[in-house]
């Protein structure tokens, strides 16, 4: 994740940035961090050495009960009247049993890994062998293979026991007294829902009560204000006019008003109209966006955004065609921006990405799209990350119809659609944004420094509150309900885990960084609900954390005592790339680049990527420039001479992607135009500013040249970033017919520094890389597992992706039996320079 400078600054991409960091200006991230618990689930996990860790503590745990028992959609009373049993509004404050001190194990005990070995863990073998419902939109359409699917009941299981990550991994045993209090915490707020809201199904449908509702008679809105001393509702439906429609507040700070239908039975806000909530708040007078809005636009000429009342008549409505897709086994991610997705320099829509860059997509044989910036976000140039209104799909780039054909395209295309989604932080815009909306600094947020991130210049959510939880649980839920997206990438996590938000920090392994007053209890309680709820609700649906610090249970079911997600970003595989491409050929050690693929969590899936958006972003470098550099301007055209520099380029830009996806983890991840060697850094549109120390940012006179993406140069058959592209995508339909990285076996036989060369296995695939500048060597000896005949699958120096042709893609290799690299078979191949080939086993 990027991030920005002041409210609209420069968003940079960092260096070498620590963990939770969008920037430079930390502590090193430490790429070399060992996560080590590759061993057999019987081998006793080891990490290495730590540190002491801070003893601060941080604040009791505290849970605001804001607001009474949601009544389920159906019910007979359509009031806010809270049961009598109801939690009290006032804070209610549960004992922290966490450990008073931790200690730093005994070192004599603490078996230390070094990263010289010959043989690490990763090269340990492992083989084995609804109905409808009226909301702010209006009765939901759902076609005949919805209906197939909400015919079944979807409930949240109940908690399980929390147990089984004492048997995934020993050394959580020492931490006990942290984690069994982690998942207290989690039952008694499952439980505290269960008895107050109706479950976790009802608690996280806020959208069909608070905001606006749409019934029979009229509409309801209500909003969540607890600091505003009166609120009315304002817009073009009365003429703005504050004293027409003024709201009435219960005991728990929710503001409500019912506007009955106009005499012939029309709803009295017409849909696409403007509205806001105008509120006496301890700050003044002030006209805001209503927290649940699902539509807000801005019009031209106008600095602020305006909501708008979005509620299509039936005929306009899209109507979903296609099923969602079965989740992959293997997922082959392509991380996207529907805005910079355009040849051309200007804002994108979505109709031209459904129409444009989908099939692309599809050809490329990736199989899920990730797509960022689709919360509404007053600042372009955040990227998406400083929302500010989180049920409101951006309008940039069309209307919440225009999106949702956009989703329903791509699951007949069978991709899985994926959401960036931003539940870290908020914009610290005031204007738009939820950032003193009842004018107090304690609403949404934490108030006072713990609810400012300084890096950021954003605000952090209060997630022991009670109507905060309920927000994010329904915003996660309406992304998945109304737009039918398949799961999303949760941005920001090791933000969010951490009181220090991982600013200035590195982590280096030791589990007192992961379980000690440090952590957020209540922000990892609130990712143990939404993922129960994502995963109770929606099976098919994938979660991933953006997490750099490693927290052990990250990725272990919720019911097991983990966090829940199904996947983490292996995040330290970009940086470690970055500092290679620092150093002169020589230098690269092959068991370093082994070590950084290979050191994640046994049990605990990743997703790897060589770089992201982040590595694209103006003030930083992707992969193709840090090897190209200005060469690429003049030298990519297949009929002029090529240089050593684009020689040598082209060559490992491939290379550092396959081992990246043989080595790095279950998922594969790459960011747009990444997959040809983008030769621009992404720079959005912006004006000269001053920044609130005073420093001067120069602007790129509100140039979108730089927000786009040169699709045309991968597809060009006279420049050499087509071989580039076709490279990636053999890639892709590689592991789409082979599917290797999700295959149990995986065996590192060689990492040899003089020679430069790696091996090893994936499945029944066999991967040979030569790093060696100009070392080439015939009749190589690599092992392999099981005997028979070989065949080259995958050839970086094939012509097609503007390679020497170097290897027969005719000739067969036979293994012969005899122990070899710890490998009962080998056989003979040529390895050429700065190559990567791929053999499988031949059936017959």
């Amino acid at each position: 994740m990027a991030f920005a400078l002041s409210g609209s600054g420069i968003r940079f991409g960092g260096v070498a940035r620590a963990p939770g960091a969008r920037s430079g200006g930390q502590a090193d991230r430490r790429s070399s961090l060992d996560l080590s618990l590759l061993l057999r689930k019987d081998s006793f996990p080891r990490t290495i050495l730590s540190v002491n860790t801070s003893n601060e503590s941080i604040s009791t745990s505290k849970i605001v009960a804001a607001s009474g028992k949601v009544l389920i959609p159906g019910s007979e009373s359509d009031g806010w009247s809270p049961s009598s049993d109801s939690v009290s509004s006032t804070e209610v404050q549960t004992e922290n049993p966490q450990e008073t001190s931790e200690t730093v194990e005994d070192e004599s005990k603490v078996e230390t890994i070094e990263t010289t070995a010959p043989v690490e863990e990763a090269t340990t073998e492992v083989d084995k062998t609804d109905s409808s419902i009226e909301g702010t939109t209006g009765t939901k359409v759902v076609t005949t293979a919805e209906e197939s699917m909400t015919d079944k009941p979807r409930e949240v299981p109940p908690p399980g026991n929390g147990q089984r990550i004492y048997e995934i991994d020993p050394m959580l045993e020492g931490h006990r007294t942290h984690l069994e209090y982690r998942y207290s915490r989690y039952r008694e707020m499952r439980s505290l829902i269960d008895q107050h809201e109706g479950g976790l199904d009802a608690f996280s449908r806020g959208y069909e009560k608070l905001g606006f509702t749409r019934s029979a008679e009229g509409i309801t809105y209500r909003e969540w204000a607890p600091g505003a001393n009166a609120a009315s509702l304002v817009g073009d439906f009365n003429n703005w006019n504050p004293n027409a429609d003024v709201m009435t507040r219960n005991e728990f700070g929710v503001w409500e008003i019912f506007l009955p239908n106009n005499a012939d039975g029309s709803p009295p806000i017409a849909h696409g109209s403007r509205v806001k909530i105008r509120m006496d708040t301890p700050s003044g007078l002030k006209d805001s966006i209503p927290a649940w809005i699902k539509y807000s636009v801005q019009y031209p000429g106008e600095i602020p955004y305006t909501a708008i009342y979005y509620d299509p008549p039936e005929d306009e409505k899209y109507v979903f065609q296609h099923p969602q897709p079965k989740r992959p086994n293997s997922l082959r991610i392509y991380e996207s921006h529907v805005g910079m997705s355009s040849p051309e320099p200007k804002i994108n829509t979505y109709a031209s990405f459904r129409d444009d860059v989908l099939p692309r997509i599809k050809k490329l044989g990736y199989n899920a799209v990730q797509i960022m910036a689709i919360q509404e976000h007053s600042y372009y140039a955040s990227f998406g990350y400083h929302v500010t209104n989180f049920f409101a799909p951006s309008s940039r780039f069309g209307t919440p119809e225009d999106l949702k054909s956009l989703i329903d395209r791509a699951h007949e295309l069978g991709i899985l659609v994926l959401m960036d989604i931003v539940h870290s932080h908020s914009s610290n815009n005031t204007l738009d944004g939820l950032n003193g909306f009842d004018g107090t600094d304690a609403h949404y947020f934490h108030s006072g420094a713990r609810g400012y991130h300084w890096m950021w210049d954003s605000r952090l959510f209060n997630y022991g509150s009670w109507e905060v939880l309920r927000f994010l649980l329904s915003n996660a839920r309406w992304w998945l309900e109304e737009y039918k997206f398949d799961g999303f990438r949760f941005d920001g996590v090791t933000s969010m885990m951490y009181t220090h938000h991982g600013l200035q920090v590195a982590f280096t392994g030791n589990y007192n960084e992961y379980f000690g007053f440090a952590t957020d209890v209540d922000a990892v309680v609130y990712l143990m609900l939404v993922n129960d709820m994502i995963h109770g609700l929606y099976p098919e649906a994938v979660s991933i954390g953006e997490d750099v610090s490693g927290m052990p249970t990250f990725c272990i079911p919720v019911q097991d005592g983990g966090v829940g997600f199904d996947y983490r970003l292996q995040m330290a595989i970009a940086d470690k790339w970055i500092e290679l491409l620092k150093q002169p050929d020589e230098s690269w050690k092959m068991g370093d680049i082994v070590h950084t693929m290979t050191n994640r969590r046994w049990s605990e899936k990743c997703v790897a990527y060589a770089e992201s958006h982040d590595q694209a972003l103006v003030g930083d470098k992707t992969i193709a420039f840090w090897l190209m550099d200005k060469d690429m301007y003049d030298f990519m055209a297949l009929d002029r001479p090529s240089t050593p520099r684009i020689d040598r380029g082209i060559a490992l830009h491939k290379m550092i992607r396959l081992v990246t996806m043989g080595l790095g983890g279950e998922g594969y991840l790459n960011f747009m135009g990444n997959e040809f060697g983008h030769p621009e850094w992404i720079d959005f549109p912006r004006s000269e500013q001053f920044l609130p120390d005073g420093k001067f940012v120069p602007g790129n006179n509100n140039s979108y040249d730089k927000c786009r993406r040169r699709f045309d140069l991968g597809d060009a058959n006279y420049l050499r970033y087509r071989g580039l592209q076709e490279f990636d995508q053999a890639m892709q339909h590689l592991e789409e017919k082979y599917g290797f990285m999700t295959s149990p076996h995986q065996y590192v036989s060689r990492k040899d520094e003089g020679d430069k060369m790696i091996v090893f296995e994936r499945g029944d695939l066999v991967f040979v890389f030569n790093f060696h500048w100009n070392s080439s060597y015939f009749d190589y000896r690599v092992g392999c597992l099981k005997p028979g005949k070989y065949k080259v699958v995958l050839d970086s120096d094939d012509p097609l992706f503007g390679g020497f042709s170097r290897i027969d893609h005719n000739a067969e290799f036979f293994s012969i039996e005899g122990h070899y690299d710890n490998r009962p078979n080998s056989f003979l191949v040529y390895a050429p320079s700065r190559t990567a080939v791929v053999y499988a086993l031949c059936e017959e």
